[in-house]
């Protein structure tokens, strides 16, 4: 079972929880019992891997113009 990010809308706490995707709804929250919850859009994280260099604009703006693609590069 995943790890979901959510968001308690009554105590306004955010809380990662283990749950099916499918079988979230009516989980309480574990703060406050709530189940008000709304699920966190939410990054994930790939092990393994090289994480691409971020763009040193140098303060003058504008960046590579790669960078703003997403793809790994190197500068």
């Amino acid at each position: 079972m995943p790890i979901y990010e959510f968001h308690c809308e009554k105590c306004e706490r955010d809380s990662e929880i283990l749950v099916r995707s499918t079988d979230w709804q009516g989980t309480p929250c574990p703060h406050c019992g709530s189940t008000k919850l709304a699920k966190k859009f939410s990054t994930f994280a790939a092990s393994g891997g090289e994480a691409a260099p971020a763009c040193e604009t140098g303060g003058g703006g504008g960046g590579c113009g790669r960078c703003c693609g997403g793809g790994p590069h190197h500068h």
